[in-house]
């Protein structure tokens, strides 16, 4: 096979490439109903535990052999692992012996690939079942893969990605699902309906996903897509679970597959082929799996603890892959499921470790006094609060060791030390006014040592937020918590959204760690390189993007380039215009961003083992028949002598204007601007304790949207709150009152202080600050003073048995103060 070694990443540490054992098929469905992006709800059995054995043979004859015993050796030697068979004496190669570590040593240097971990042989028997400790083949070559690199880490080492030529094939004719469920309807469906909907429906006794026997057709034709292959019916997935795997066989396992086969055969056949148009310039076709998997991604993991991935895709447990003894293995459980691509959505569910191996987090990281939360999360929206807990290491609602957690925009991160109280507070949170936190994909590092406290970083960047408490120790962490995700442990404190990757350092990630591990990107990625050799007459030269399952209904493609693998090869000036990336033998009808691509591929542009950057841009392209089975091919308007003329459509011509109701001109100020104004015109800080507090407790009442038709009287009420809140801190601050209205005396009587002068000394300085000056449109200043005067004659009337002392002053200058801060004046854009 041709190769091409394409060097992508800069130095790194060999420990830094865990994780690379990634398994090329993607498993459809398992136990009863499971499916490939949704939770088995049957129970795992439990990983066998660990017992290390106790070494006393001859000592390590050089360090390699040390390394070797320390990150291998101790992991597999025992006899729930490797270490029942492959010792002297017993099963060759004896790779495990506990005799003399130098000739254990020996045989796993053969057992052992350090340029390529995870093609090492150890790695590959496991992958394939033979004697996995833990529910998932991929789960243990992982940590395999990990041990490998752990051993055979170095001080620097560049890291390569070796681009195979694909085998050439033409765009086939493609039958693809028709937009219109009847067909489905008409023939695979009745079928489904009647011997899968005891399970595989939203409505069941106990509901197990993918729900392809829904009573909504449109939502059980979406879930069966990716179970039938239109091409070829009998290797449907649909098929094999019955013939190959048993699974629900209402009479006779082979009849039953025979009756689906044609069923599916039957909907094949009312769906006309896809051809390409012999017009068209285009690239040879790939599936996904036909590209060269990115494994030199680079990440630092040097002091990784703690690790999960998702990439087990099913069942109920999510592996931690660190290779730390003990994994903390994570059980799924409520509204919680697999997203194609590696990953989890949490709705109202979590993914919980046990106390006894969410200990090893207590053991490592209070030994260290330092460590770092790394995760790839994408926020279900931005309306959270609690703050809804991301990931956890708690024991309930109000105490924990750590948390990284949302509350609307913001990221929170709330930490027990001796400096802060047992629920980690207060936590430091990222500003506001920032608006950080994004419902989309995003990365996230919060660090922690004795030297910057506490630190949070997105997408690469230090927020800047500053950590203003006193840094401390760990003395006071609780080691009987739970480690948690999406949700607290006592489960009433959810967060929505899906996590990629979660990774728990003993040590801060400096800020070059952080974006380096930004950079790498999250999930199984494979380089397409699709061969253009006939059309530009440049041997074995190929347009190549990076590829990944974005989610369980996309494709990522990104940043395409041109290469020969041809070292001899030179480049003429080619042309390349019009770039479009189809799937099924059609171009995908969203997701075109490289269209209007025009360049020139030139000898002077190419680097040698790098190729030509064509662009920079990324885009997505919705799966249609499943990873396994979708191709794709590249078409072009112009590359090279070939052209392809496109005549874009007419636009529709547009609709319409509805007559919609008339808008308001004006706005409201939301909750985040209504407070800021509120500190403006009082001088009182937006962080005074009490007024933080109190605007915690109602910014979700406060005004989330500037629309005045979406002004609710609850929202009225949060701000007169606000108001009352601001003016009371005004007033009892002394500093702050003896500045804002000065020359009044606060410490008369009430039914002395307000005099006409007096009066004057409270209402010019509320007016001229809140109501403004020389605006266009404001409101009367005498309208307003009128009004407040008459309140201070209401509330100052000492009739009867009303005590009006020095106190009450307060209280009347307090409530004229909100009367205006809590109005139109306010509130209003």
């Amino acid at each position: 096979m041709v190769t091409n070694m394409l060097s992508l990443t800069a130095t790194c540490r060999n420990k830094a490439l865990t994780g690379l054992g990634l398994i090329l098929s993607i498993s459809l469905m398992s136990a009863c109903g499971g499916g490939s992006v949704d939770v088995v709800q049957t129970p795992a059995p439990a990983p066998q535990e660990n017992t290390p054995v106790t070494y006393s043979g001859p000592v390590a004859a050089t360090p390699d052999v040390t390394q070797f015993k320390i990150e291998l050796w101790d992991n597999i030697s025992s006899q729930q692992r490797c270490g029942a068979c492959h010792v002297q004496d017993n099963q060759s190669p004896a790779f495990a012996r506990n005799d003399d570590i130098n000739l254990a040593y020996n045989e796993a240097s053969l057992l052992v690939n350090f340029s390529s971990p995870e093609d090492s042989t150890l790695v590959t028997k496991i992958a394939e079942g033979h004697n996995c400790w833990l529910t998932s083949d991929s789960a243990c070559a992982d940590i395999m893969t990990t041990w490998i690199n752990n051993w055979a880490a170095t001080e620097s080492t560049a890291t390569e990605i070796q681009l195979e030529a694909p085998v050439a094939k033409d765009p086939g004719a493609n039958k693809n699902f028709p937009v219109d469920t009847g067909l489905f309807a008409d023939t695979v469906y009745p079928l489904l309906e009647t011997y899968c909907a005891n399970c595989h429906t939203n409505s069941a006794t106990i509901p197990i996903s993918p729900y392809f026997a829904s009573s909504d057709i449109d939502e059980a034709y979406d879930a069966s897509k990716a179970r039938i292959n239109l091409d070829t019916p009998a290797n449907s997935r649909f098929v094999g679970r019955v013939r190959d795997e048993f699974h629900n066989c209402w009479t006779d396992c082979t009849s039953n597959a025979n009756a689906l086969i044609s069923a599916i055969q039957n909907m094949a056949d009312g769906i006309d082929i896809t051809e390409l148009d012999e017009k068209v310039v285009y690239s040879k076709a790939l599936t996904l799996f036909d590209g060269t998997l990115a494994t030199g991604g680079g990440r630092y993991e040097n002091d990784v603890i703690a690790k999960w991935e998702f990439k087990t895709g099913s069942g109920t447990t999510a592996f931690d892959t660190s290779g730390v003894e003990p994994a903390i293995n994570l059980t799924l459980n409520g509204d919680a499921s697999w997203v194609g691509g590696w990953g989890i959505q949490l709705t109202n569910g979590k993914a919980q470790g046990s106390t006894t191996s969410s200990k090893k987090l207590h053991n490592l990281i209070t030994a260290t006094g330092e460590f770092a939360i790394e995760a790839w999360v994408v926020p279900a929206n931005v309306t959270q609060e609690g703050p809804a807990r991301i990931i956890s290491y708690s024991g309930g609602a109000d105490t924990r060791n750590f948390t990284l957690g949302q509350t609307l925009y913001n990221y929170d991160y709330l930490l027990r030390t001796d400096k802060t109280n047992l629920n980690g507070q207060p936590a430091l949170s990222t500003a506001d006014a920032a608006e950080i936190l994004q419902a989309s994909l995003q990365h996230v590092v919060v660090n922690y040592d004795s030297v910057n406290g506490r630190r949070i970083f997105v997408n690469g960047r230090f927020t800047g937020d500053t950590d203003n408490t006193e840094v401390g120790n760990f003395a006071d962490w609780n080691d009987s918590y739970a480690f948690v995700l999406g949700n607290e442990v006592s489960g009433d404190i959810p967060w929505a959204g899906s996590i990629r990757m979660v990774a728990i350092h003993n040590r801060v990630l400096s800020t070059e760690q952080v974006i380096q591990n930004f950079d790498v990107g999250i999930g199984q990625k494979f380089f397409l390189l699709f061969e253009v050799s006939e059309v530009t007459k440049v041997p074995q030269s190929y347009v190549v993007l990076e590829v990944s399952q974005f989610d369980s209904y996309s494709y990522l493609f990104s940043e395409p380039f041109f290469i020969t693998l041809d070292t001899s090869a030179s480049i003429p000036d080619i042309p390349l215009q019009g770039m479009r990336i189809g799937i099924n033998g059609r171009e995908a009808t969203v997701g075109q961003v490289y269209q209007n691509l025009d360049t020139q591929l030139r000898q002077n542009n190419y680097i040698a083992g790098q190729g030509q950057i064509l662009s920079t841009l990324g885009t997505i392209i919705p799966i249609e028949k499943g990873a396994e089975l979708d191709e794709f091919f590249l078409t072009f308007e112009v590359l090279a002598e070939q052209t392809n003329v496109v005549i874009e459509a007419d636009p529709p011509a547009p609709a319409a204007s509805p007559d919609l109701e008339a808008q308001a001109q004006i706005g409201i100020r939301n909750f985040a601007e209504i407070n800021a104004s509120m500190s403006a015109v009082t001088t009182v800080p937006i962080n005074n304790s009490a007024v933080k507090a109190t605007f915690e407790k109602l910014k979700q009442q406060l005004p989330s949207v500037t629309n005045m038709g979406g002004f609710l009287a609850s929202n009225q009420m949060a701000v007169t709150q606000m108001a009352i809140k601001y003016c009371d801190q005004l007033v009892e601050t002394k500093s702050l009152r003896d500045n804002y209205f000065t020359g009044f005396d606060f410490s008369q009587n009430a039914s002395s202080a307000f005099t006409t002068q007096a009066r004057n000394l409270v209402l010019t300085p509320l007016t001229t600050k809140m109501l403004g000056t020389g605006l266009s449109d404001q409101p009367n200043n005498n309208d307003v003073i009128n009004e407040l005067n008459n309140l201070i004659t209401r509330l100052t009337d000492c009739s009867g048995d009303k005590v009006c002392d020095a106190n009450y002053t307060k209280t009347v200058v307090k409530a004229v103060c909100a009367g205006a801060l809590g109005s139109a004046a306010i509130t209003m854009q």
